[in-house]
Order: C-alpha cells, then structure tokens, then sequence
C-alpha cells in the first residue's frame, strides 16, 4: 500500500517536474506529441510491445496527449507550462499510486550501517575460508 495519497503525490511530481521542465521551450510541442503517436504505430514498437508485454501496442494516451496539447494553444505559454506539467505529474502520481514495485519495496530513508563493507573485512573473510 502506497504511504502517500494522490494530492501529495501530485504535489511531488509537479514540484519534480518544474525542477526539470524550469522554461516554457522545456515542454514538449505538438508536433513532437503527434510524432510519438505516430511512432507508436509502427510496426517495430508493435513487435516490441506484443514480445515484451504479449499484446499490442496502445496508443490512445499518446493520442491524448496530442489532443491536450492542442487544447493549450490558446493559452498563453506560462499558463501552457503549468497545464501541462499538472496534467504529467497527474499521469505520474497515478502511476506511482497504481500497482507498481513501490508495493513491495520501501523506499530507504537512511543508509544501512555497515554497507558497504570495507575492503579488510573481506579480505579477512577470504583468508580464513581458503585456509
């Protein structure tokens, strides 16, 4: 079960992603978007989809996005900038909070104590077990 709820995992994606994305030319264009989902279509990324996950490719989120993005072009690009990175850290929180390996890992706050092992305590260990 995940230790936090979706608004705090949205306000961490979004603060993630304004570190990451700090200018409005940082944010990808439609264009780029429509070639994703373009890209998503060919018959490589179909082959790589049905080997890794046994079906086909699904191209509706990237089809999505293109369509978001076109709602934006009106807007002026700051409030672009912050819809957009609100509508990311939404689709990344969503992925974090869903069925992932952050249900079986924890994520460690602090470092172990002994690790890693310093180089003569191997050493030591070697030894005795040859001899």
């Amino acid at each position: 079960m995940p230790s936090v709820d979706f608004q705090t995992a949205v306000r961490q994606e979004e603060e993630y992603l304004r570190r990451v994305h700090p200018t409005v030319d940082d944010i990808p264009g439609c264009m780029s978007l429509f070639d994703g989902f373009l890209l998503c279509h060919v018959l490589n990324a179909q082959v790589k989809s049905l080997y890794r996950y046994g079906r086909m490719s699904e191209c509706r989120d990237k089809m999505e996005d293109f369509k978001f993005c076109m709602s934006l072009k009106s807007m002026h690009p700051e409030e672009k900038k912050d819809a957009w990175i609100r509508r990311r850290a939404e689709w990344w929180a969503a992925k974090r909070l869903g069925k992932s390996s952050e249900n079986i890992w924890n994520i460690r706050s602090e470092s172990l104590s002994n690790w890693p092992p310093s180089l003569s305590d191997n050493a030591t260990q070697n030894t005795d077990s040859i001899s």
